[in-house]
Parts: C-alpha cells; structure tokens; sequence
C-alpha cells in the first residue's frame, strides 16, 4: 500500500516529457554560448548525415553495370562490391573452394559465441565438453582449411582475406595470453634471474613496433633455421604476433597483479594454499577481472594490427581489397571496398567491446564495495 508522502512525491515530481524538456532546454540551449554550438553541431550531423545517404543510397549504382555508369551517378558502386565481394573475403583461396573458407568461418564465430556463454564453463562437467568441443572444432577446422578427408588440399600460402586476419588475430590472443600470465607472474617473482629474463625480454619486445618483429620473422627467421626446412610466411608472421602482444599484455596483468591487496595474498597462505593454488584460485580471478578493459583493448589493437602483414607479401583482409581495387575494368574505385573492410572490421571490435562490457557489469568489475 502506498503511503500519502509516496502518493504526494509521486504527484509532485514532473513527467518524463517536462523532465526531457528541462533536459534539453538547460543542456543544449540554457546559453546564448550552448544555442550556438547546439545549433552548429546539428548543421554539421545534417551535413555529415545527408553526404553520407547520398552517396551510400540515394545515387549508388546497384545494379550491375560499368564504371562509367557508376562515375556518371556519382555515389558508391555496389556492383563494385557484387562483383568483388568473394575475392576480398577469401582473397586466393581457390574459387571452387571458398565455401570451406565461408563454413571454417561460421564454425569458429559458433565455437567463439557459445564459449562467451558464462554457463558453458560454470561445473567441471560442462568445462569438459567445451573443451572437447574445442578440439574437435579444431579438427573440422583444419580439415576444411587444408583438405584431406575427401577435400582437395590447399596450400597454407593461399589462405588470405578473411580467413587469415581471423586466424591471425584469434590464435595470436590466444597463444600471446598464456604466454604474458607467465611473464607477468616471472616479472614479480622473487628469483632474480626468472624476473630479469622477464623483464628483459618485455622491455625489449615493447620498445620496437610491431612491423619491425614481422620483418625479422619473415627475413631472418630462415636464416637460423637449419638447411632445407622451411617454415611457412603465416607461422612466421604468427609468432611474431604471440611475442609482441604478449609483452603488452603481460604489463596489463602484472597492473592487475599489483591491485590486488596484500590481504588477499597473506589470506590464501592461511589457507595452506601453495604458490599456484594460491594464484589459480584466489589471485588471478581478481587481477584479471580488474583489467578487463584493458585486455580487450589489446584483443581489439591486435585484430585490427593484422593489416600489418600486408608488408611481408601476405594478403589479409586489407590487402585482398587493395588486391580487388587494382583490377583494370574498376580502376578507379576504391571506397567501396574500404567502406566493405570497415564495416567487418567495426562488427567484429564492436562486438568484442559489448561484450567486454557485458562481462564487466556481470562481474560487477571496478565497482566499490
């Protein structure tokens, strides 16, 4: 039942248009200053707003046609795009076999969603069956990508567009995380010489950029290796990767490490929890869901840092639309295909900022307590 003061401050307080009223009149135009620059932004959106549907709608091309047609209309040529579309998603995977590439694709994003699902990890059992999972995805996946079981084979230096940057980004994380948890961890041990080699090697890996690591393993890599073994441009380019953002993330978990209180450390040791038990259980849990934000950042860094491999002659999602661009019969067009990439590439860092998001508030990281 409500009480007469619950009924009064009910009936007193304004309705929610008065509220957005108030809101509006006191935020956007409460000065002669705030008119103005109110006034002025919303001329730019118009401006910004109306070019964009212009270009992408209004005068696009759709149809199939020539490039004369879409110069003559003067906005996007989608039949650029209807034409192009295979080659900058699968770049020189054979034609005949791009729909492999297409399905490796729906099976990892179906592996990835399904491990986002908190419940899928929540009892020891349902852990057992994700891995399970993994591993034969793992399997599908690398018979769809390279063949066998019936399959033609498809040599890995085919593997371009699409394929390869979620290849590349995803397996480089994934391998680079593991490797800064024990880098971090050798970073704030007590034994001298695990804490130099840690320090050392972090230091030096973040102090050159990222192209410089993919030159040496394309160019250099060969050289130390013993004659007549080969070692293929995406293996190379993919260590590279793991060694440079495990470095990043490596300073990201040691923060994490460091936030955590005393207490907690001294309060497993009571427990008789040993040093691994102790991080496993009670140290880690803490220290990485405070820095959520901060390994996703570095997740999406590393996706879009793909377009690096562009340098040492690898074709990644980039590098098939400037492959596409560069055909004679379309010369010329080049938003398209970067308006194409953009839109994959803001899906994919969009949806891994969600989601971060997301897990943030479910494990009510960063709040006070």
């Amino acid at each position: 039942m409500v009480s007469s003061t619950g009924r009064a401050f009910a009936e007193s307080r304004p309705s929610l248009p008065a509220r957005a009223a108030s809101w509006i009149w006191h935020n956007l135009f409460g000065t002669l200053l705030n008119t103005a620059l109110t006034l002025l932004a919303g001329l730019l959106v118009y401006r910004i707003v109306a070019s964009g549907l212009d270009w992408l709608v209004f005068r696009a091309t759709v149809a199939p046609a020539e490039i004369r047609t879409c110069i003559d209309n003067g906005g996007a040529c989608w039949a650029f795009l209807q034409d192009k579309w295979r080659l900058i998603l699968f770049g020189m995977f054979p034609y005949d076999e791009q729909w492999r590439a297409a399905l490796a694709l729906a099976v990892f994003g179906g592996l990835v969603i399904t491990s986002c699902v908190p419940a899928a990890w929540a009892t020891a059992e349902r852990r057992r069956w994700m891995t399970a999972l993994w591993i034969v995805g793992a399997g599908i996946l690398g018979v769809l990508m390279l063949g066998g079981l019936g399959l033609r084979q498809v040599e890995i230096r085919l593997w371009s567009g699409l394929p390869l940057t979620v290849m590349l980004a995803s397996v480089g994380m994934f391998l680079a995380f593991f490797l800064a948890l024990g880098l971090a961890l050798g970073r704030r041990s007590r034994l001298p010489v695990i804490r130099w080699i840690c320090v050392v090697y972090i230091e030096l890996i973040r102090g050159v950029p990222l192209i410089s690591l993919l030159f040496m393993a394309n160019f250099l890599l060969p050289i130390v290796m013993p004659a007549g073994m080969t070692v293929p441009n995406l293996l190379r380019a993919q260590v590279a990767f793991v060694l440079f953002f495990a470095a990043y993330m490596a300073e990201t978990i040691r923060g994490g490490l460091q936030a955590i209180p005393e207490g907690q450390y001294r309060a497993a040791k009571a427990l008789g929890l040993g040093y691994w038990h102790s991080m496993a259980y009670v140290i880690l849990p803490q220290a990485l869901r405070t820095v959520i934000p901060s390994l996703v950042n570095i997740f999406i860094g590393g996706f879009k840092d793909t377009s690096l491999v562009v340098v040492i002659s690898m074709l990644d999602l980039l590098g098939t639309a400037n492959s596409a661009k560069a055909d004679t019969r379309w010369l010329g067009l080049f938003m398209e295909a970067y308006f194409f990439i953009a839109m994959i590439y803001l899906a994919v860092c969009a949806s891994m900022s969600w989601y971060s998001r997301w897990l943030e508030r479910r494990l009510a990281a960063g709040e006070r307590r």
